[in-house]
């Protein structure tokens, strides 16, 4: 068995949700074949054994011939014991397969997640995709695991059937006409299943939506007064929801029902029928004993086969939300022969008329706030903009390269779950002085001295220190909640701050990076941001007077347009809008 997740999980057919369930099948087409021969091997053995015990019940009563007893009875526990052995293969490829499959979804949708950048949640809600992690992928992994079976129950029915036609032609044409009848049955419900599933998924995908922007907003809600005007749409979504799957479970607990009731009357029919046989003195009674033991196993394949067109219909609805995301493309492509980027240039945004200086802290000062957000989204590239590099189009150079040389920081950046030094360092390139330098410019150091000591568990997240364990670990090593629940907006902001200088990228775009401090954090964080970022191209977004006071270099944009340019002094004496907008910012 090849270890899991793969490399690389190849490229996905996107066409349609059969083709991409085609795609992940051809890629894991060798253990589905393991899977798919165990497994027949496993209920073809089953189907077998009916035969044996009514050989072994006509060797002991009919004829009285032990040694044939004997013999009959060696071959029951060898079958027993290839069933056992080939079941034991066959859940194992099947699970390697589950687990293939929805990994290689993950992998797919993760990777073209990463592809798409800020493409994403413009176009699909958090919910959705969230969705398609939590269930979607599961469903499409059990698709794919249910084949092992599914072939099974196909061949062991064929093979059953030419047992009962070779010993009863009548018995033989119930086999043949009951199970298309079961399935035909069945496949009436699958398409309103299929509707009434697809219509629940849509429903549960927004839910979540919902659910991630009020806990995202929280703060901001109880701020306003909206947070039970957000609780009571919540809760009315949530019943709709609940709805929703009530209706979908009607269907889905009458195929259940189905599933039991309809091979539970083919048993009846068939021991009835095998009972008359007997009687009537045209089969024996091995015979009558091999047929109920047919009919009982049939149980099982016909169940099999319901199942597996629930778990396809199911696979085909989740991998039809997973082409969702697979079909996204990204705003902004690579070109087909890409430019090198200069080491050093002038960064500039011709439609607001902005010029980064190399080496210099600007400040960018806007009227409105969305100006400032638009013109950082261009000069990062995640928005279409004449922008140029030391006179190279960032259009014409590589993704990769642009996001090397320029790196974008705003209040949309979350912290992680996992150790806060892997937090604050991704890459592990930094040192403990490296990353302390980081955490004292954002002035974070406090944070840090605040963590309790922790120590790794094995296998989990770091616990509290007790006397037995080793030394308490830095500050550094402590475990930082999903989100980074545990610190509050400003000590996240100033976190998400450290995080960006440790970066150390040429060229550093920070929006609003300090909105969530107070004064004097924020005095000391503009005064030592400036020599931390000494010989490097610095912008930060803000109408902060501590901040412009600070900088080498102000700009001021109206309208989104470069209207007024010095330093934060003489902008306050000779340009009265500026003056308005800051003087407004402190006022507020």
């Amino acid at each position: 068995m090849r270890s899991l997740p793969l490399a690389d999980p190849g490229t996905p057919d996107s066409r349609s949700a059969s083709r991409y369930l085609w795609w992940l099948a051809s890629h894991q087409f060798r253990t589905l074949g393991f899977g798919m021969f165990f497994g027949i091997t496993w209920m073809l053995v089953g189907a077998l054994i009916p035969m044996v015990i009514g050989k072994a019940i006509d060797a002991g009563i009919t004829t009285k011939d032990t040694s044939a007893l004997a013999r009959w009875a060696g071959a029951f526990l060898l079958l027993g014991l290839v069933q056992a052995g080939s079941g034991i293969m066959r859940h194992r490829n099947a699970v390697f397969n589950w687990m293939s499959a929805n990994f290689r979804t993950v992998q797919a949708v993760v990777r073209h997640a990463n592809r798409l950048g800020a493409t994403l949640p413009k176009r699909m809600a958090t919910g959705e995709v969230v969705a398609i992690g939590a269930a979607d992928t599961s469903h499409i992994g059990n698709a794919l695991d249910i084949t092992a079976r599914g072939s099974a129950a196909i061949v062991s029915l064929i093979t059953v059937t030419v047992i009962l036609l070779t010993a009863s032609v009548k018995l033989g044409l119930v086999v043949l006409l009951g199970v298309p009848l079961q399935m035909a049955v069945v496949s009436l419900l699958i398409k309103p299943l299929h509707r009434r599933q697809q219509a629940y998924r849509d429903q549960q995908g927004a839910l979540t939506g919902r659910a991630v922007d009020i806990v995202a907003g929280l703060r901001v809600l109880r701020g306003i007064g909206g947070e039970q005007v957000f609780a009571d749409r919540y809760r009315t979504q949530s019943q709709q929801l609940r709805e929703a799957g009530v209706r979908a479970a009607r269907i889905d607990s009458l195929l259940e029902s189905i599933q039991v009731l309809m091979p539970g009357l083919f048993l009846a029919l068939v021991t009835w029928l095998g009972a008359r046989l007997a009687v009537a003195g045209e089969i024996g009674p091995g015979d009558l004993a091999a047929f109920y033991g047919y009919a009982a196993f049939l149980v099982m394949p016909m169940r099999t086969l319901a199942e597996m067109l629930e778990k396809m219909t199911r696979g085909h609805v989740s991998a039809g939300r997973v082409l969702r995301v697979l079909r996204l493309e990204p705003e902004i492509t690579a070109p087909a022969s890409p430019r090198a980027l200069p080491e050093h240039g002038t960064l500039v945004d011709v439609k607001s008329g902005l010029s980064l200086r190399p080496g210099v802290l600007t400040v960018l000062a806007a009227d409105r706030p969305e100006d400032a957000i638009e013109i950082a989204d261009r000069l990062g590239w995640y928005a279409e903009g004449e922008v140029t590099l030391g006179g190279v189009p960032l259009s014409a150079a590589t993704r990769d390269e642009v996001r090397a040389r320029i790196l974008v920081a705003d209040n949309n950046a979350r912290l992680f779950s996992g150790p806060l030094r892997e937090e604050l360092d991704p890459t592990g390139a930094a040192g403990d002085e490296q990353i302390m330098s980081a955490l004292r410019t954002a002035s974070a150091e406090e944070i840090l001295d605040a963590l309790p000591p922790q120590v790794a568990r094995p296998g989990g997240p770091p616990g509290r220190r007790t006397p037995e364990d080793s030394p308490p670990a830095s500050g550094l090593a402590a475990f930082v909640a999903e989100r980074g629940r545990e610190f509050s907006g400003g000590q996240q902001q100033r976190l998400r701050l450290a995080r960006a200088l440790l970066a150390d990228a040429p060229i550093l775009i920070m929006v609003e990076p300090t909105s969530a401090v107070d004064a004097h954090t924020e005095a000391r964080i503009a005064r030592r941001i400036g020599p931390a970022r000494r010989g490097r191209t610095t912008l930060l977004a803000t109408t902060s007077p501590l901040l412009l006071d600070q900088a080498d270099h102000v700009v001021f944009v109206d309208d989104g347009k470069v209207i007024a340019e010095g330093t934060h002094r003489e902008l306050l004496t000779s340009e009265p809008r500026y003056r308005a907008v800051v003087t407004r910012s402190v006022d507020a």
